[in-house]
């Protein structure tokens, strides 16, 4: 989908998640406002807080934006969620969270 597409389900359902994660996910992807990523991604972690990607995508933003203090508890978060089998899948992506804790120490 494009960035469009995801605009117009969040205008349609502001607490629906997959716009939110759609939207926040394909901002990062185009190089687009960390602020406005950060944004939809807070409500889908908040509506979704065992999705993996949800943290991953987040914790990515909130680095972009220099606030890896915010970032840290974020990734952890996801980590922990697939780890415990909380979620579903996302097992795969920790070791990337991991990576990101790691780096921003």
């Amino acid at each position: 989908m494009d960035i469009d597409a995801f605009r117009q389900m969040v205008a349609k359902n502001p607490n629906g998640f997959l716009g939110r994660y759609g939207l926040g996910n394909k901002i990062l992807q185009e190089g687009g406002s960390f602020e406005e990523a950060v944004e939809h991604l807070r409500v889908a972690v908040r509506l979704d807080p065992v999705h993996v990607a949800s943290h991953l995508a987040l914790g990515r933003a909130l680095i972009g934006l220099g606030k890896q203090d915010e970032a840290k508890p974020v990734l952890q978060a996801g980590i922990d969620a697939a780890i415990s089998g909380r979620s579903n899948g996302g097992r795969d992506l920790v070791p990337e969270m991991q990576t990101l804790l790691r780096s921003i120490g």
